[in-house]
């Protein structure tokens, strides 16, 4: 759903030289002449996509250049929000990077099947890579290998550097102690099928498959009438994924429907970190004071679906309101949004230990079961990150799906550093 990391189809916009590597300078062609050194945003992914899309619309809009190590940035990714992540506002100015929305989405499970009336929308590569190549402010620099940064300037491999009004991190997960995890993993195949699919709209969760590696389901994008992204995946304490059984089961998946897949336009495959434990002092303790950090660099996406687009929103929205700031400043500004957003998701750091400490592999797609039985606005604000009191409450009274003593056991966070990860 988010964040896979095969690459994709580049930008073909021809650059000019800054430093050695490729790089657009549009705002300098339409006739800017504001010499103060850019905003460089470190990684081409969703993050500093999003950010650059949001500054544009800030009054006096800054340069931005736009650094990423290969020669394909923004990969060969797909995004998904639901539409009551965000406020009216943020999703008025992400629209052009939007590749494609819904009304609705369904859910299924052995017991029954679910639509929610709830929006739904997605960007791709290819999407996100047009928006961005629109942007007259924005420049984008490929094969640019950072060794160093500071609150001015970003140092690459080659020697030469670029100076920076202000520096924001972006450059996607960093591996640190100070998070015990899950992981979410998949492999996704975008297929044209020989007759169309007649899926209206999404299917954010299929779990009527068997249940293989811990948590499984199948989650279908519809692109068009006969186009369909079909993406397998898996919440598993192990990081390991095998691409080719995995896309194998796709194909099964796929025939069991009676879909005939002609083409494999595409491919992705991702592995996302699923938080069951977070020490968010050591996190930010790991990172330089002075320098701004963004995305999953930052540890901000949602710790049970993984979900990232409406923490990079809310951040770009963040940048835009203090814009302008430097790199220090703005590091100070999101680390106190980060601090709020860690303190409002220890409850879904908790249902992930319940997932995958009590609830035995073959049957965590019972708390799934469960939940998505509950009131469709409950369902909305928990992906949203916006779980109330009440909303807690209903999703933990009744009978749980794993056994008490298990689930007693996984109330303490602090005990998982205290004795190893699991």
């Amino acid at each position: 759903m988010v964040d896979p990391v095969t690459p994709g189809t580049p930008t073909t916009t021809e650059p000019a030289t800054i430093g050695g590597r490729g790089c657009d300078f549009r705002s300098m062609e339409n006739g800017s002449h504001d010499q103060s050194p850019p905003i460089v945003l470190v990684g081409a992914g969703l993050a500093s996509a999003v950010i650059a899309q949001r500054l544009t619309t800030v009054l006096d809009a800054p340069r931005v250049v736009i650094v990423e190590s290969t020669d394909a940035p923004f990969g060969e990714h797909t995004w998904s929000f639901h539409r009551a992540d965000l406020q009216p506002s943020s999703l008025a100015w992400i629209a052009p990077l939007v590749a494609q929305e819904w009304g609705g989405q369904s859910v299924r499970f052995g017991s029954y099947e679910r639509h929610l009336p709830s929006g739904y929308a997605s960007l791709t590569s290819a999407s996100v890579s047009a928006a961005v190549e629109r942007l007259p402010n924005v420049s984008l620099s490929r094969n640019s290998e950072v060794t160093a940064l500071s609150a001015a300037q970003v140092t690459f491999a080659d020697g030469s550097t670029q100076a920076a009004s202000c520096v924001i991190d972006c450059r996607g997960y960093r591996p640190s102690a100070s998070m015990v995890l899950g992981y979410q993993k998949f492999i996704g195949l975008e297929v044209m099928l020989s007759s169309p699919h007649s899926l209206p709209h999404p299917v954010i969760m299929d779990a009527t498959v068997d249940q293989l590696d811990g948590y499984r389901f199948v989650y279908l994008l519809p692109m068009s009438p006969t186009r369909v992204l079909i993406e397998d995946t898996r919440y598993s304490e192990g990081a390991d994924l095998d691409g080719a059984v995995i896309s194998e089961d796709i194909h099964a998946y796929a025939t069991g429907h009676g879909w005939n897949i002609t083409q494999v336009v595409r491919r992705e495959n991702g592995v996302l970190p699923i938080v069951l434990a977070h020490d968010f002092e050591r996190f930010w303790s790991e990172l330089p004071e002075d320098i701004a950090h963004a995305g999953l660099r930052a540890g901000l996406f949602h710790p049970t679906t993984g979900y990232s687009l409406p923490d990079a929103v809310h951040v770009a929205d963040l940048i835009a309101e203090n814009w302008p700031i430097d790199s220090a400043a703005l590091a100070s500004v999101i680390r106190a949004h980060a601090a709020r957003q860690h303190k409002k998701q220890g409850f879904y750091r908790l249902l992930n230990r319940m997932l995958f400490l009590a609830a035995e592999p073959d049957r965590r797609h019972f708390v799934l079961e469960r939940f998505y039985k509950l009131p469709t606005p409950l369902i909305e604000r928990f992906y949203a990150g916006r779980t109330t009191t009440t909303d807690i409450l209903r999703i933990l009274t009744g009978k749980p799906p794993v056994p008490i003593h298990r689930a007693l056991a996984c109330l303490s966070e602090a005990q998982l550093f205290e004795n190893g990860s699991p």
